[in-house]
């Protein structure tokens, strides 16, 4: 079989899991704070996450193409659906644009004006960190990858039914993929940058846009691992063996252990280099979220590595699919560790300014009524205090918690959200997979891919 169908009960699981991520961003905002921190926070975890792997499958098809890869080209129609998962990835960004400018997420320190204002480093980072930035720049770039992914993936279909003998298809490809490659490397610095780094807004990592894009990359390679797997179980992909499954398996083992390089490369200098500005993003996560800090290692390199150090490992299913489980769950959480602990610090600091500002207002209104009595002024006086011992208690408060809903660890509505965005990520997959023919006709490595070994 060369057309995948999207059958009815597939749609009908898929869509059960995407109404459970939308019950529990629901659950989320109405137990949420006032800023909603919890559910904005969820929101572009999951957005940018699930974003990002379109990207870089994506990348991945401009980076095997150019280095003349055939040994994919079989099923290089898979990453081809992921990469068309940028468009609903632009729309899901849209709702985070809007907040920024109407003021109704607090998930950017350098978004609240106040803050700007009393703070040297953030006004030093201003002419970037922006919402005109934020805005267009996440418009014009996702843009411009939508149109790439649109015209390799034009390309590749038209080949289907128009291919010849020539390689002229494929050499155009080949001229678009190239293209891509660098304007992807400095396109997705910048929107990691903004979208990720900047919600530790006093920290900064040469090295953090490198670590984020490893993580996507090897997220997508699991994902794809599964979809084969899954693919192969209903019959389609017959020629897909297990010299393909051992490739993609070094893949996940390799990026894995780059993965880890990164981290530790990051981790290390910003460590030896002890600038307090730097340190404070690893001192924060080794002391107040432990369990996500060495777990992150143990879930993204520990056991990938062991499970897939011997090669006889990679060409087993089960096994691989295993990993792969291990490895996008793991990585998730990597995001969740990149976002949640500055997301949370960002509205404990808000909610500080918020509550002095009312405090003085009750100072303030203090003074006006002491024109009027002095009964009316000690009362005023009384509720300034009691606003300014409000704010300072709630801060200490969050400062001195030993465990955040939704912050310290996910919870159940974390993981159900999750589990929405995913079920969202493959129902778009699937329905792009189902549009053209698994595998692609006239595609010059076919044959090669076919007779593929190790």
């Amino acid at each position: 079989m060369n057309q995948f169908t999207f059958e009815s009960r597939q749609k009908v699981f898929l869509a059960g899991f995407m109404g459970l991520g939308l019950l529990c961003m629901v659950l989320t905002i109405m137990f949420d704070d006032e800023y909603l921190t919890r559910f904005w926070s969820n929101y572009l975890h999951n957005s940018v996450f699930f974003t990002g792997i379109a990207l870089m499958s994506l990348f991945t098809i401009a980076a095997f193409t150019t280095a003349w890869a055939g040994w994919y080209s079989q099923f290089k129609r898979i990453f081809e659906a992921y990469s068309l998962f940028l468009v609903p990835g632009l729309i899901l960004m849209i709702p985070v644009i809007a907040g920024l400018w109407g003021g109704f997420h607090h998930l950017y320190h350098w978004a609240d004006a106040e803050s700007v204002a009393n703070d040297p480093i953030l006004q030093g980072k201003s002419s970037f960190l922006n919402a005109n930035w934020y805005t267009f720049g996440t418009l014009i770039f996702m843009g411009i990858w939508i149109f790439f992914a649109w015209k390799i993936r034009q390309i590749s279909l038209d080949e289907d039914k128009n291919g010849t003998p020539d390689w002229n298809h494929h050499r155009r490809i080949r001229a678009w993929a190239a293209a891509f490659l660098p304007i992807a490397g400095f396109t997705s610095a910048a929107v990691i940058w903004q979208w990720i780094m900047s919600v530790d807004s006093h920290w900064y990592s040469t090295l953090f846009a490198w670590y984020t894009g490893a993580s996507w990359f090897v997220s997508g390679i699991a994902i794809s691992i599964m979809s084969l797997a899954f693919l192969k179980s209903k019959g389609y992909y017959e020629r897909v063996s297990e010299e393909h499954l051992h490739d993609l398996g070094k893949f996940l083992f390799a990026f894995s252990i780059f993965w880890t390089y990164l981290w530790f490369s990051q981790f290390m200098l910003i460590w030896y280099t002890n600038n307090g500005e730097e340190t404070v993003y690893f001192f924060q996560r080794m002391n107040e979220y432990p369990v996500l800090f060495y777990g992150n290692l143990a879930l993204n390199f520990i056991v990938p590595f062991f499970i897939l150090m011997r090669n006889d490992t990679k060409r087993k299913y089960g096994t691989m699919i295993f990993a792969s489980i291990v490895v996008v769950f793991g990585h998730w959480l990597d995001f969740f560790l990149m976002i949640k602990p500055g997301v949370l610090h960002t509205a404990h600091e808000i909610s500080g300014h918020h509550g002095a500002e009312h405090g003085a207002e009750g100072a303030h209104g203090a003074t006006d009524a002491a024109h009027h009595g002095a009964e009316h002024a000690a009362d005023a006086a009384h509720h300034g205090a009691e606003h300014v011992a409000n704010a300072a208690h709630d801060v200490a408060h969050h400062a001195a918690s030993a465990f955040e809903a939704g912050f310290t660890l996910p919870g159940l509505l974390e993981i159900g959200t999750f589990l929405g965005f995913f079920a969202f990520f493959l129902y778009m997959f699937f329905s792009n997979l189902s549009k053209a023919a698994l595998e692609p006709k006239n595609e010059p490595f076919l044959e090669e891919s076919y007779h593929h070994h190790v």
